[in-house]
Order: structure tokens, then sequence, then C-alpha cells
């Protein structure tokens, strides 16, 4: 105990379980909504699940890994795989694009349209998912959507062929999405110092040199946020094809692993195959998440 004083300095063993204890009862409720869900998943996909066993008729049985030897032997699942991390990909770059975009621009605008634009971007994001696919399939209908009209499309069918019906399913997604990267940039931009920013200007940066040598590495961090949840949520895109391609496109020529998964699942009565197409979407991601992280640790990033 130091000399002229009461009281006993804390211990390095309680400050190192303090964090722990603030957090535990958010890890509790994680627990239970997360973990839970993704034990039955995990054990459902190793059973023998198929609609005979859900009414009874038939015992269930284990069959170990047999239901992913037989999905990685499918060559629709391949291709479903496929389309899945293009569309994704593409996804996550046309938002990042647009949301750091709109981001600088709130910058460069005066208080009455920053306040619009904010005002119109969460107004997209708020949009619930099935609620936005459908004003969209409107928009761009063949018969009454003004946007074909507009265009001078006629009676085009954008939801008839593959590439146009993912292009507008695109479209939906960064619509909804890019606000999240746009607050989230934007708020990080008002944490840089003004005087870095009028540096650099009085240098001669143009606009792109300043973001991508002053800003983008500042932003980093909150960059590497967005990239991973944009990610997470393009790549299990379910409610926007589902709907705006009639469940999946003609002939399954838009499916992505989510719907993918909920047609074998619930369409085909094969719960077994559908939870191992949702744990292999679960482990492409962590895989992805992990890697990402791993290499940002290397270039000696704070996360």
């Amino acid at each position: 105990m130091p000399p002229g004083t009461g009281r006993r300095p804390p211990s390095r063993h309680g400050s190192r379980w303090t964090p722990w204890l603030y957090l535990a009862p958010a890890l509790v409720v994680l627990g239970g909504l997360l973990v839970y869900p993704i034990y039955q998943l995990g054990l459902i996909s190793f059973l023998e699940y198929t609609q005979a066993q859900v009414s009874g008729g038939e015992p269930t049985t284990f069959r170990g890994l047999a239901n992913y030897a037989e999905l990685l032997g499918d060559g629709q699942f391949w291709q479903v795989l496929l389309a899945t991390v293009v569309f994704a990909a593409a996804c996550v770059l046309c938002t990042l694009a647009a949301g750091c975009s709109s981001a600088v621009l709130l910058t460069r605008i005066r208080a009455v349209p920053r306040l619009a634009l904010m005002l119109a971007a969460l107004g997209a994001w708020a949009t619930p998912a099935i609620t936005g696919s459908t004003v969209w399939v409107f928009l761009f209908d063949p018969d009454f959507g003004p946007v074909n009209r507009v265009l001078g499309l006629g009676d085009f069918s954008w939801t008839y062929g593959r590439y146009s019906a993912f292009a507008l399913v695109l479209l939906e997604v960064v619509w909804c999405s890019f606000p999240f990267v746009m607050v989230t940039v934007y708020a990080g931009i008002r944490a840089i110092p003004g005087e870095v920013l009028e540096a650099a200007a009085l240098d001669g940066a143009s606009q792109w040199r300043i973001w991508r040598s002053v800003m983008a590495p500042m932003l980093r961090p909150i960059l590497v946020v967005v990239t991973i949840q944009s990610v997470i949520w393009d790549f299990k895109v379910f409610t926007q094809i589902y709907v705006m391609t009639n469940g999946g496109g003609i002939a399954g020529q838009n499916l992505v692993l989510n719907v993918y998964a909920y047609q074998k699942a619930f369409a085909s009565s094969q719960y077994s195959l559908g939870s191992a197409i949702g744990i292999v979407m679960l482990l492409i991601l962590l895989s992805v998440t992990l890697v990402h992280l791993r290499l940002l640790r290397r270039q000696g990033e704070e996360l």
C-alpha cells in the first residue's frame, strides 16, 4: 500500500476482466440469438432431414458429411456460388463508390442541400427491402413503368435477361445500402482536422488526390468497417432477388446462395441441404472477414 494513502491500488487482474464484465450482458444476448441457431443449423446439416422426418413418417438419421458431399458435387451449386460472389463484389464496389462520393459531396454543399440529401438518403435506407424492391419493379415495368418511357425502351423487360435482371437488382441494393456508407464516412471526414485538408489544397492537390492521399488513409479503419459490413449484407441478399426476379429468374438464372438455400429447404423440403448451404455461406463470410483483418494487421493498421 503506498505511503500516506489508505487505499489499495487496483489489481491488474481485476482491471483485465473489467471490460468483459461490462460486455457480459450483451454477450449473453448475442449467444442466445446467434450461437444456438447456428448450432441447430449445423446439426440439421449433418442429418437426413426432409418433409418425411418433419412429419414423423420416417426417423431422423445421421448422414455426417454426406449432405456436404452432395452439395459440392452439384454443378448448379458452383454456378450459383460464382454468381453470388460476382454479384456481391459488384454491389460492394458500387455501394462504396456511391457512399464515399456522396460523403465528399456533403462536405462541399451548403446546409440546406446537405440536409435534403441526407434526408433523402436516410429515407432510402429506412425503406423495407420488400417495399423498395416492389417499387423498383414497378418503375422498370415494361408496360406501366416510367423508366422505359423516359429512356424510349418500349416494352423491354429488365427481368427477362440474366444480366439486365442482375443489374436491376444491383441498382436497388446500392440505392438502399449506400446511405450507411455515406453517413459513416461523412462522420469520419468531419473528424479530420481542417488544417490537413487546407494544406493539401494549398499544395495544388486535386479533389481526387486529396481523397486518395489524405482522406482515404485517415479513414481506413472506418472504410474497413463499412467494407466488411457491405460484404456481409450483399453476399446474403435474399429479398431483392426473390421479389424482383420472381424467386430467382427464369430457370434459376438469377439465383444467389440465399435464394438457392431457400428453394432447397422450403420449395424442395430438403432442409438438411438448405442448412448445409447456410453453413457454407457462414464459413465463406468468416473466412473473408478474417483474411481481410489479417492483411490489415500485417500492414500495421489499428482496428
